[in-house]
């Protein structure tokens, strides 16, 4: 554990990091100028802070607690701005805040959202509490941050993962996920042939595909986070430059429930492949914490001391906490305030209030995971209480 030293940030200094942070743009891949921002805030609060190999911000402290998110955000422009809803529609709505909120201002920005609002919430909480903090790059990618980080450190003693959740949420599930391009290439031949060209042989691939994934894990009646999603992302296909061949490429993602695994569902579709072949990346696996753990619960306590009522949620995304789950034992939530619904969005926006009381909440719990046994008794009793 490294000693850190500990500061109250004021709320204006909070949102300034918030709102500086939107107005620099970070995309995937281009976070350094957001990363420096981050590296100027916690030297300025006296905290040990550095960027690794691969990018990320490090500000390593007391080790019972890591709060991380990431720095980078997805393309997108949307002005930056901070609008006042006088009638609570939009604090109503993303679930950021009470609709008694005093504060109606609202920030709009690529990234408010996903995920610079759970990570300006991370950094101010961390100053606060004096617990480790990373800000890690390239999420929306490759998760080439984390990746870094798992390998680069031991576990922490507990991990809180910021992404959107609403500041009374918790997330404690994802869906996994298993990327690949299928590739295949057919002779040329003039377009009245009846037989099937390499592009006729992706689609037809993919079709099938999605009705064999149908067939398994959870059917139309389940919730999404028990189904596999087959989505094609990505296109091409035509006639090679020397006019002699039909090509076809085409990127695809299945989504994992945890009632599966990457291997039976690259089986699967590897068994519908009549033509071409199939690139698959590396899986990353489902992860399902339990309620129980002492970050669901101190997460929950904090929510309730903030005058909240703890909602409990499963995403069908990824995120960086399945690479965390995979390789560090040790117990794990995602948290931040924001509505996920508006994730990647063109009306991206967080309310402020949302902000300030995910701080709140932030800095409860990891006050109470940094004192340990204590913490952890107080938790029990509230669980069974409950």
């Amino acid at each position: 554990m490294t000693a850190s030293t500990v500061h109250a940030v004021d709320a204006d200094a909070a949102e300034a990091l918030l709102v500086d942070l939107v107005e620099t743009s970070s995309r995937s891949g281009e976070e350094d100028a957001a990363a420096e921002r981050l590296v100027e805030f916690f030297e300025a609060h006296d905290r040990e802070v550095y960027r690794d190999e691969v990018g990320n911000v490090r500000a390593p402290a007391d080790d019972s607690v890591l709060l991380t998110s990431h720095v980078d955000t997805v393309p997108g422009e949307i002005p930056v701005r901070i609008e006042d809803d006088p009638d609570d529609e939009v604090l109503a709505e993303t679930g950021g805040a009470a609709e008694e909120a005093d504060d109606p201002r609202v920030l709009w920005g690529r990234g408010s959202v996903d995920a610079t609002g759970p990570l300006a919430s991370m950094a101010v909480a961390a100053i606060e509490t004096g617990v480790s903090f990373v800000g890690v790059v390239r999420e929306e990618t490759d998760s080439a941050g984390a990746h870094f980080l798992v390998d680069d450190r031991e576990a922490p003693g507990a991990v809180i993962n910021g992404e959107p959740s609403g500041w009374d949420g918790i997330t404690l599930g994802y869906r996994g996920l298993i990327a690949g391009t299928y590739v295949a290439t057919s002779e040329s031949g003039h377009t009245s042939r009846p037989e099937p060209n390499a592009i006729e042989h992706a689609v037809g691939w993919w079709s099938s595909v999605r009705e064999a994934v149908s067939e398994v894990g959870g059917d139309e009646f389940d919730p999404v986070f028990e189904q596999v999603t087959a989505k094609p992302v990505e296109i091409d296909g035509g006639t090679s430059t020397d006019g002699l061949s039909v090509e076809a490429t085409m990127d695809v993602q299945l989504r994992i429930p945890p009632s599966l695994d990457a291997s039976s569902l690259r089986e699967l579709a590897d068994g519908e492949l009549e033509l071409g072949t199939v690139n698959w990346g590396t899986p990353i696996p489902p992860v399902m914490e339990s309620p129980r753990t002492p970050v669901a619960r101190a997460l929950r306590g904090a929510i309730r001391r903030a005058e909240g009522d703890p909602r409990l949620l499963r995403k069908t995304g990824t995120s960086d906490m399945n690479v965390y789950a995979r390789e560090w034992d040790c117990p794990m939530a995602t948290y931040g305030p924001g509505n996920s619904d508006l994730d990647h969005a063109p009306d991206e926006r967080l309310p402020l209030a949302a902000y300030h009381r995910a701080i709140a909440v932030l800095a409860d719990a990891a006050a109470d995971l940094s004192d340990g046994d204590d913490a952890e008794e107080a938790a029990d009793a509230e669980a069974d209480a409950q």
